[in-house]
């Protein structure tokens, strides 16, 4: 047992790819070795990944796999032998395709597979030698490397047989180490044969060449000969430790960006971090603006004040280590004026022209070929914020919605957005504070695109969470009605994303609002049909395909937004029992269409909660068990009832002992749950129900439901139609049951 170390020495990789080509890499060899039983229990990887170089070093890889007893499974006994127990020639044929000949036969073993007596030959199968074995794991890991593009390019041949070969790599490959120990495992692959030889920095290495010791010493020998960091994570670390440094040293912080600091990492071999600076005249321009130009096209590290705001330094990874450094910094400073210059440039173009001029220019910016122009989708996200700002408050809230929402996309058609297209909303802003409207309308340029992501932060004010709630809405119902939607893992418009905005946008900020309505405001204002509308249509078969497939799409969606509330809350810590039992969805059959959902239970998504906590508190309590399952069997009976059941009850016809006690019971806990209920006392509605156990227990102990008369059956089906009415006002109890 050794060590082993696999390195692939290559042309500049891609660096927002090369942190999960590094793992992907190490992973996939690692992972094959142990399978061909090459590792042992303890073996341990590292991988290594820089611009110019994937590697990865396992310990304790053997030299050759142990041998392993197999037992070959060969036919059965009743095929393979005859009536005197000699070989059939169908037992032989099949023994010397397995290296074997009939003297074997003798030593064939039998054993009842559960149908037949089976013929086993037991051998020895001969352990993998390193070399296959590495052979094997190297081929499969490049062949699954995630590697964005590929390049083909040519690779001269030997002097023996001269001329090219096509390769397809990620990259140029121009060397292979594979050392066991100090060993070379001759293996090859990208038309490259392993050796014990790599190379260091570009520019800062002792020797153009180092020769490894062994496998062990490679990263210490990179890191003295060759001027290089070879692990990821550690290059990281050292870059955000003089980071760190650096602007402690200007009492600044510098900005914090994960996937900056990964892409940096992958563009360094030995990092040293130096401070820039700018014209302080450039802080005129938005911060965002300058840190996006920074970031995205210098990838610098610009440096914040302890309040948070954009000073004129910044912080540059240098991948070389000169003794005077000002010609790198004066280089660097060079090279981000013009980025700045553009910026401040746009910022002072775009103020020239107001946001409400630019929107007879959104006509012609094409949204999506079926659902028409930025222009007519901006039309449609006023009305639907509108209508949604009317439900909610009182003219002003509708005025400056009404503003808010008809300026939400004029910044498209501006230059820095033009340039920045992350920057759409903020910029927005900026101009409209600007021309000089208040907060409440600005800010809600910038926010109508939250929450674009989980755990992102919603708009600021309720002039901005209404107009991103149109947005959303006008995305989803817009789209659904068109026919598109996600499948699968593929969600090209991410809807999943916009449908759990909704949903935050609601419950967070406790809007009173009746999601349904919502919903079919939108689609009456999108499709210019109500549903009532849709459904009368495909009803008389009137309805063209465009309003077919909304109407079909209308469903589907409703299906969507409800899927994503459960999600949601199960997310929240609540149980599949729990979500299910409180969050549903109305079906009807309308246009002889089968189960097709008409509304979003509860309508009301602020009781969502509250209704999931009296669910968890009724469930605690010790009756919760046997009226959940009494609730189930219920539901059951009245489901097989053809003709609809009323929840009305004739107490002259009551007869037995046991649904006289029932209908008393009920007639004491109806009323007082469903008080508790339309106050919204949820918790203690349900409790309420406590004081039925016994009766209902009862009941189906002593009382025949489908009695033999048709009068005495009805009366007591419409028993427990009320009861089930009165347990069901606050959560379908019966998902409760196991």
């Amino acid at each position: 047992m050794s060590n082993l170390l696999i390195e692939l020495f290559v042309e500049e990789l891609p660096p927002k790819a090369l942190k999960k080509l590094g793992e992907a890499f190490a992973n996939s060899l690692f992972d094959s070795l142990k399978a061909q039983g090459l590792t042992a229990d303890n073996s341990a990887l590292n991988n290594f990944a820089t611009p110019r170089r994937l590697a990865a070093h396992i310990t304790d890889v053997a030299s050759k796999a142990a041998d392993k007893q197999v037992a070959q499974k060969l036919m059965p006994a009743t095929v393979g032998l005859d009536a005197n127990g000699k070989a059939t020639p169908a037992l032989v044929k099949k023994l010397q395709s397995l290296g074997a000949d009939e003297s074997a036969v003798a030593k064939l073993r039998k054993e009842n597979d559960g149908k037949a007596d089976v013929l086993f030959l037991d051998a020895t199968q001969a352990g993998v030698t390193l070399q296959a074995g590495l052979q094997a794991a190297l081929e499969a890991a490049l062949a699954a490397l995630p590697i964005p593009k590929v390049m083909t390019y040519q690779l001269e041949t030997n002097c023996q047989n001269p001329g090219w070969d096509t390769v397809d790599f990620v990259r140029p490959a121009h060397g292979l180490v594979a050392l066991h120990g100090s060993d070379i495992v001759p293996v090859s692959v990208l038309g490259l044969q392993a050796g014990n030889t790599t190379q260091g920095h570009r520019f800062e290495a002792k020797n153009p060449a180092i020769t490894l010791k062994n496998a062990d010493s490679y990263a210490e020998q990179l890191a003295t000969e060759g001027a290089v960091i070879a692990s990821f994570s550690d290059r990281r670390a050292e870059i955000v430790r003089q980071l760190n440094a650096a602007a402690a040293k200007e009492s600044l912080k510098p900005i914090e960006d994960e996937a900056l600091l990964d892409e940096v990492t992958a563009l360094v071999e030995r990092p040293n971090v130096l401070t820039g600076q700018f014209e302080k005249e450039f802080l005129d321009v938005p911060q965002e603006c300058l840190i996006l130009t920074m970031k995205a096209n210098q990838k610098y590290f610009p440096l914040l004040d302890a309040n948070g705001k954009l000073t004129n330094k910044f912080l540059i990874v240098s991948n070389i280590n000169p003794a005077d450094p000002s010609a790198v910094i004066g280089g660097n400073e060079r090279v981000v004026r013009p980025r700045l210059a553009d910026a401040k440039f746009f910022f002072d173009q775009d103020r020239k022209k107001k946001l409400e001029s630019r929107l007879d220019g959104l006509d012609k910016v094409v949204y999506h070929n079926k659902l028409g122009s930025q222009g007519e989708r901006n039309a449609r996200v006023v009305k639907i914020a509108t209508e949604i700002a009317r439900q909610l408050g009182d003219d002003n809230l509708v005025s400056k919605v009404e503003f808010a929402a008809k300026l939400s996309k004029a910044d498209l058609l501006t230059d820095m957005v033009g340039e920045f297209p992350e920057l759409q909303g903020i910029m927005g802003r900026y101009y409209a504070q600007h021309e000089g409207w208040d907060d409440d309308v600005a800010f809600a340029i910038e926010d109508h695109y939250r929450p674009r992501f989980a755990g992102d932060a919603l708009p600021r004010s309720q002039v901005g969470v209404v107009v991103a709630l149109a947005d959303k809405l006008e995305t989803l119902v817009g789209l659904f009605s068109i026919g598109e939607k996600p499948t699968g893992d593929k969600d090209p418009f991410a809807l999943r994303r916009q449908a759990l905005g909704i949903i935050r946008l609601i419950l967070e900020n406790k809007l009173e609002l009746s999601i349904n309505s919502v919903f079919e405001s939108a689609l009456q204002i999108i499709t210019g049909s109500s549903r009532a509308g849709l459904v009368e249509l495909v009803k008389n078969k009137q309805a063209p395909v465009k309003e077919s497939v909304a109407f079909v799409g209308y469903g589907d969606l409703l299906d969507f937004v409800k899927d994503r509330l459960s999600v949601a809350m199960k997310e929240e810590g609540y149980s599949p029992q729990e979500v299910d039992s409180v969050v549903s969805a109305k079906y009807g059959d309308i246009a002889g269409i089968n189960d097709f959902i008409i509304s979003i239970e509860p309508d009301r998504l602020v009781e969502v909660t509250t209704k999931l906590v009296a669910v968890r508190n009724f469930a605690n309590l010790p009756e919760a068990p046997a009226l959940a399952a009494a609730n189930k069997r219920v539901t059951n009976i009245l489901k097989k009832v053809e003709d609809e059941v009323k929840a009305n009850v004739n107490a002259n016809l009551l007869q037995e002992a046991a649904e006289k006690a029932l209908n008393d019971a009920l007639g004491k806990v109806k009323p007082q749950a469903d008080k508790l209920f339309e106050s919204g006392d949820y918790t203690g509605s349900l409790q309420a129900l406590a004081a039925l156990k016994a009766p209902v227990d009862d009941f189906f102990d002593h009382v025949m439901v489908n009695a033999g008369d048709p009068v005495l059956k009805a009366n007591r089906l419409g028993l427990l139609a009320t009861l089930h009415q009165t347990m069901n006002r606050v959560a379908d109890l019966s998902k409760l049951a196991g």
